[in-house]
């Protein structure tokens, strides 16, 4: 069975993979979903990468699963620790030098995120705005747990360190898209993958946040992802 190590996107924490772990655990699997040092100024990207290999420690047979932010944390991480598999899960991805502040302005983000508000007839900005982009597919009793919980506050630090690899790490590779995301729309995220990863995406029937809204289905992907890299199926 595989080690799953789970990282969390901006302005979260572990608790955004409380549906998934039991999921991933009741088929045998070892799970490791740390915190990330989001509300840490000092922090960037490296200390976030950090934070995750102590997390692993001598684990082996690593399937490291980012989230969002994320997908510019876990590729430092597999420069140090050996990983077998990384799933992006509607995650950014990075280029080399490209901080993730420049990484909105760069992919055209903003305007496709307009775009889709206004097919869905929303606004964006204010809190209603982020119930519906966000948590439009989860279920109220798992919206209202997230709301009772105090909300991390993200650090600034992240989006303005440059992305410090050459190149995409040597390592499998699988994007998980979903069809329904408000805020990294899917035409848009088809069209970032295709052109920095050149692979074809997973793709769920789901918002951005599938961890809280289709977490069975998530991990489907997540062991057929494995299955395959190992040859099992």
């Amino acid at each position: 069975m595989a080690t799953y190590v789970l990282l969390h996107g901006s302005g979260s924490n572990s608790w955004y993979w409380h549906r998934v772990a039991p999921e991933l655990r009741s088929r045998g699997h070892d799970v490791v979903a740390p915190d990330l040092p989001i509300g840490d100024e000092s922090a960037g990207l490296v200390e976030y990468a950090d934070a995750v290999r102590a997390a692993i420690g001598e684990r082996r047979d690593v399937v490291l699963v980012a989230q969002s932010l994320a997908g510019f944390v876990a590729p430092l991480v597999c420069e140090h620790v050996p990983v077998g598999l990384m799933v992006l899960v509607t995650a950014m991805v990075p280029k080399p030098g490209e901080s993730p502040g420049e990484w909105f302005a760069n992919t055209g983000w903003s305007e496709a995120r307009r775009e889709q508000a206004e097919r869905d007839g929303r606004e964006v900005g204010d809190e209603v705005a982020v119930l519906t982009e966000f948590f439009h597919d989860v279920p109220d009793d798992v919206v209202a747990e997230a709301f009772r919980r105090p909300e991390p506050v993200q650090a600034e630090a992240p989006f303005a360190q440059p992305w410090p690899l050459d190149s995409w790490p040597d390592v499998p590779t699988r994007f998980v898209l979903c069809r329904h995301d408000r805020f990294f729309p899917a035409d848009f995220m088809r069209h970032v993958v295709h052109e920095r990863l050149g692979i074809e995406p997973d793709e769920l029937a789901c918002g951005h946040l599938p961890a809280l809204g289709q977490p069975a289905e998530l991990v489907r992907l997540l062991e057929l992802g494995s299955a395959l890299l190992s040859g099992r199926c």
